[in-house]
């Protein structure tokens, strides 16, 4: 029987394992390749790598970050997808134990970390994983006894209407677009999976996030306002920020406790 802490380094190598897939689905999706076959294969000389070479972080490090054959360096995303699948789900465990929200909450991480890097390396967010997710996101919430269903169905119609009419006003403005389509179904489906509350923190964390890492990746591309900067990762951080830790501050927040 596995006691205790235990579960968290389970539960970690859990999600390390569906990071490793994850790292597939990121490269191939895009492309509209199969996730399926081939099997996983060096991006530079494409040989097969075999299982026990295969394995989640450990790997890469026994590997000193190249590959066996060719010696070619493997980008040091990979671990680290790996690892940041891993830690959430970890964490995510140790948040709500067992539950049917701990499933549920599985299957958002993965969405949001796939679908980051993806915007990362594309600018893009895939409708298979934005739109899927508020489609699972309801009906979750209609499933589970922890969740409620009205919520669920507000937080995602608030979440993407307010990035809509922010979209709608900055093409007024400035008469380019500011806000892509696939920000608004993201923040949807954030309002699906965790609330109408959730909306306003993950609005200004992301924001926040934004305009720090913008900020800098702007400065060393020396191209100023006109640098393309993918949103999604920072609303993607900023729901799981909530959805771990945030629920309880915004909370206290909004209702601080009254002294008598």
């Amino acid at each position: 029987m596995i006691e205790g802490g235990w579960w968290i380094g389970v539960f970690f190598l859990f999600g390390s394992i569906w990071g490793s897939f994850a790292n597939v689905v990121i490269v191939r999706l895009p492309l509209n390749k199969s996730v399926v076959t081939p099997r996983s294969h060096c991006p530079q000389c494409k040989s097969v790598i075999p299982w026990y070479l295969n394995i989640p972080i450990l790997s890469w490090i026994l590997l000193h970050g190249r590959c066996q054959k060719c010696q070619k360096p493997i980008p040091f995303r990979y671990p680290l997808v790996e690892f940041t699948m891993g830690f959430f789900f970890a964490a995510i465990y140790t948040r709500f134990g067992f539950s049917f929200s701990t499933l549920e909450y599985f299957i958002f991480t993965f969405g949001l970390v796939t679908s980051s890097f993806i915007d990362l390396d594309h600018m893009i967010l895939p409708d298979r994983f934005t739109l899927s997710g508020i489609v699972l996101g309801l009906f979750g919430a209609f499933l589970n006894p922890e969740r409620y269903f009205l919520d669920a169905l507000v937080g995602a119609l608030l979440g993407g209407g307010l990035l809509l009419a922010v979209a709608y006003f900055y093409m007024l403005v400035r008469k380019v677009e500011g806000m892509g389509g696939g920000d608004i179904k993201l923040l949807s489906w954030i309002g699906a999976v965790c609330g109408i509350q959730s909306i306003l923190f993950v609005l200004i964390v992301s924001s926040l996030l934004g305009l720090v890492f913008g900020l800098a990746y702007m400065l060393k591309s020396k191209q100023g306002m006109q640098t393309g900067i993918p949103f999604g990762p920072y609303l993607s951080l900023a729901a799981l920020i909530y959805l771990l830790w945030g629920q309880d501050v915004w909370m206290t927040l909004l209702f601080p406790p009254i002294s008598t």
